[in-house]
């Protein structure tokens, strides 16, 4: 069966329209095995061919015997995958009364016979009544450059298509977050062109009503774009406009696809993509820090704090280099690495206050061409009133909407605040090594198996979940900044990737911080005997003698002591350097972990 072409119209009506399925790459078209008749695939073929041929001849020329498999009984060729096979013809058009029928149609699919699934698979339709079901699953939709056939059940519309198959890059979309921030974005605006009697009030409710569902998440599957995409997040813009228009027009009684609520003239009034996508970005890091990620830490420094008191009487060496060095108290550890996290937390509100500068009022270069001079203010009100978050305009659209600084900045904070994280995650792990040839001053909670060999192994998988999402927030910071450098002239044109790596990371750490807190910090126990068996053995303690007898002396009783394995007591005793009232004054090991000179009254 061949692909078939009508000569002249139908008798009874005209020709069923050409439904043709979306192309398919190169990569597809290999793992289906499809071949063209036409160009460098022919020419591909005929090679192998004259390869195949050439085979043959040395073969027989050689006298060993062919191995290839012998034909069916029907003639056919029993030949594997490859060019040799039979083939047949799938067609792309339904067929009419007294057609012409022809192998050398442009456009003809030729699938091997070994594929007889393929055409279901590829929804390829192969009668009339399959091609006039699969219209009737489409609508047709128009923009600037033309009609585009639409699902008929989607929301969004034809630039939102466009941009579907052009960008076929990943399988990264924006995320909750971001989405919820445009519908804000979206409806806030609505509102401020309605109370600027810009916009009718039936289709200012229309539009507000449908960007509340966007921001609740009922229409998420509509936002169907790629993040590698256009540099200013137009398609993304256009996909709410489009998606926000037409559920707007359905809430109207009119028809997806009518433009009762026009997603450019109504939907994006006042805006463009160039501030409303900047705004939006804005908008989902700072509800993302404040509502995830601020909550998480503030509940980690308060496991954090609480171990540090619990361990405050815990005597241990401490380490410096990797190293035995004076001694500490288990409960300062702690409260080092709560200090830490409380002051993540100062940054990364100072880093989300900043974030309140948004674009919104600029439109397409930072002019504010098309913009009522009343618009940012009163949209950037309601857009404070539905978050619980105060935003303002900048007061310079050129250096906001080309630059992202604040974005970036913001972002050092996670950084910062991945740095800090890692660290923590890394001494926990160490420090409850063992359980017989590590250091093992603390254990931490058995939450799942360690091997998937050696029985009863466990292993520190909540520091390790930590180290990991520290690196992926290292690694999406260093996107923000090589994407911050390409704001040419008037506009940054990475925004889509920046928002993707920003909104990941509040993400990944509120979500590790949150697991690493309920399933590592809060179960942490302190082997006390463990660290008093350590802190005995350290010649660093002899640092208290320093005083007493000096430094060089003292560095004679710390190498016998670590060479001997003794404690440091034992070695200055056997010198008779000190006597026992003494050397309880000086080696008050609680009173070495606080300021003070050892022996001062």
């Amino acid at each position: 069966m061949v692909e078939q072409r009508p000569e002249k119209p139908c008798v009874g009506g005209s020709n069923p329209p050409l439904t043709t399925p979306p192309p398919l790459f190169a990569a597809q078209r290999r793992r289906a095995g499809i071949l063209f008749g036409t160009g460098a695939s022919t020419r591909k073929r005929g090679r192998r061919r004259s390869h195949s041929a050439g085979r043959e001849r040395r073969a027989s020329d050689s006298g060993l015997p062919d191995r290839r498999p012998p034909p069916a009984p029907d003639g056919r060729s029993r030949a594997g995958p490859g060019p040799h096979r039979e083939q047949r013809a799938v067609p792309r058009a339904p067929a009419c009364p007294g057609t012409r029928l022809s192998w050398k149609t442009p456009g003809l699919l030729i699938l091997p016979r070994s594929t007889p699934r393929l055409s279901s698979a590829l929804s390829l339709p192969t009668s009339p009544a399959s091609y006039s079901a699969m219209s009737s699953d489409y609508r047709t939709e128009s923009d600037s450059l033309g009609d585009v056939r639409v699902p008929a059940e989607a929301l969004y519309g034809a630039q939102t298509q466009r941009a579907k198959e052009n960008f076929p890059v990943s399988d990264l979309r924006f995320s909750r977050r971001f989405i919820e921030a445009l519908g804000h974005v979206k409806r806030a605006a609505a509102r401020a062109n309605q109370d600027l009697d810009r916009l009718g009030d039936e289709t200012a409710e229309a539009i507000v009503d449908a960007a509340e569902e966007v921001i609740e998440g009922r229409h998420d599957e509509d936002f169907v774009l790629d993040i590698f995409q256009t540099g200013s997040g137009t398609s993304t813009n256009m996909n709410a406009n489009e998606v926000i228009a037409n559920r707007a027009s359905v809430l109207l009684g009119a028809d997806r696809g009518s433009k009762a609520v026009h997603p450019n003239d109504d939907v994006n009034m006042s805006q463009s993509s160039n501030d409303t996508i900047p705004t939006t970005l804005h908008v989902a890091a700072r509800v993302g820090i404040e509502h995830d990620l601020l909550p998480a830490l503030e509940a980690l420094q308060g496991a954090l704090e609480e171990k540090a008191e619990a361990f405050d009487d815990v005597l241990k060496s401490g380490r410096t280099h990797l190293m035995d060095a004076t001694p500490v108290r288990l409960g300062q550890e702690f409260g080092g690495y709560a200090a830490q996290i409380e002051h993540a937390i100062q940054r990364i509100e100072l880093a989300s206050n900043r974030l309140s500068e948004v674009t919104l009022g600029g439109t397409a270069t930072g002019t504010g061409l098309n913009c009522p001079e009343d618009f940012p203010e009163t949209a950037l009100q309601h857009l404070t009133d539905a978050t619980g978050l105060s935003f303002y305009k900048t007061g310079n659209h050129f250096a906001q909407q080309a630059g992202k600084e604040l974005y970036v900045d913001a972002h050092g904070a996670l950084n910062t605040l991945a740095t800090a994280l890692l660290k923590i995650a890394n001494d926990l792990r160490l420090l409850s090594s063992g359980p017989t040839s590590g250091i093992g001053e603390i254990t931490l909670p058995v939450i799942q198996p360690g091997s998937s060999i050696m029985p009863g192994k466990v292993n520190p998988v909540q520091s390790e979940q930590v180290m990991m999402v520290a690196t992926q927030v290292t690694g999406n910071h260093q996107t923000l900044t090589v994407a911050n450098t390409h704001g040419n002239f008037e506009l940054n044109v990475m925004m889509p990737v920046m928002a993707h790596a920003m909104l990941q990371s509040i993400d990944l750490l509120a979500n590790s911080v949150d697991a690493f807190r309920g399933k590592c910090v809060e179960g942490i126990e302190a082997d006390r005997e463990r660290c008093r068996e350590l802190l005995e053995l350290n010649p660093s303690v002899a640092t208290a003698l320093n005083t007493a007898i000096g430094y060089d002396k003292a560095s004679e009783v710390a190498k016998t002591a670590a060479k001997n394995r003794e404690s440091v007591r034992t070695v200055v005793k056997r010198m008779g350097l000190l006597d026992e009232d003494e050397l309880d004054e000086y080696l008050d090991i609680r009173r070495m972990t606080q300021p003070g000179v050892p022996g001062d009254a």
